[in-house]
């Protein structure tokens, strides 16, 4: 009789666990939840700023796994065209005040938000082996030809002209000018020896050891060369962009920006 209760007891165990093995088989396996995309922030920014940029973008996405930085990067004259004529961004950083505030004139922006971030400095280079008399903006008048950004588009080649006209010079040395799309191609025609000498931002210039800067425009000489980043008034994600502008204007971006040669401001203009 007890062996028959022992019988009778395997075949209910194994009953129980047959039907256990079927719910757990046909139980749906819990799946893990889908990461939700990236928030592409659109950022037009001037092409000097690529190098700082780079690496505070590293450094910001890995801090921010949730959000994706995409940068559009050229002279800042174009960037502003671009906008205008409907280029999606989120975020636009200048190298002059000039194409935000006509920005700002067409209500394109969020004036609200515009901060500077950085400012630099108009220097003159020279191929890093001449030998040449150009030691100063007065000697352009003996160069043969010398390099500036393009004033209509490039901000460095607008601060140029201002300068140079405040110098008294202008008039005598503008038809030696080679007109550049933006201030690495300047750098570049120094670097090859097509123009005598070229002017640009200091900050560009350090990163050629093929050019030499042989002087630096004095403060007040002309308008102040500063950075403003401004936020789009159609920016398709505000909060993080803001985030982001916010960012920039912190601590660990002035490392940055600093270990790049420009001089932090980030504040509100």
């Amino acid at each position: 009789m007890k062996g028959k209760n022992v019988a009778n007891w395997l075949l209910v165990l194994l009953a129980a666990l047959a039907v256990a093995g079927t719910i757990w088989a046909t139980k749906p396996v819990m799946q893990n939840p889908a990461k939700p995309a990236a928030v592409e922030i659109n950022v037009s920014a001037a092409l000097g700023l690529k190098d700082a940029l780079a690496e505070i973008q590293k450094e910001y996405e890995a801090a921010n796994n949730n959000v994706k930085l995409v940068f559009n990067l050229g002279p800042s004259g174009v960037l502003q065209q671009q906008l205008e004529q409907g280029v999606p961004a989120d975020l636009f950083i200048s190298a002059s005040m000039k194409q935000i505030n006509e920005l700002q004139s067409k209500n394109l922006v969020v004036s609200a938000s515009r901060k500077i971030l950085v400012t630099d400095k108009l220097v003159l280079v020279v191929p890093a082996n001449s030998q040449s008399i150009i030691n100063g903006f007065q000697d352009l008048r003996m160069a043969a030809k010398f390099g500036m950004g393009e004033p209509g588009t490039v901000p460095a080649g607008q601060y140029t002209m201002e300068f140079l006209k405040n110098l008294g010079i202008w008039e005598a040395v503008k038809d030696k000018a080679v007109q550049a799309k933006d201030v690495r191609t300047v750098i570049a025609y120094v670097e090859s020896g097509n123009v005598d000498a070229g002017i640009a931002f200091s900050t560009v210039a350090v990163l050629s050891d093929k050019v030499k800067i042989v002087a630096a425009a004095p403060d007040g000489a002309h308008t102040p060369v500063a950075f403003p980043a401004v936020m789009m008034a159609n920016s398709k994600h505000p909060k993080e962009t803001e985030d982001f502008l916010n960012y920039l204007c912190t601590p660990q971006s002035a490392a940055v920006f600093t270990k790049y040669g420009f001089t932090f401001v980030g504040r509100s203009q």
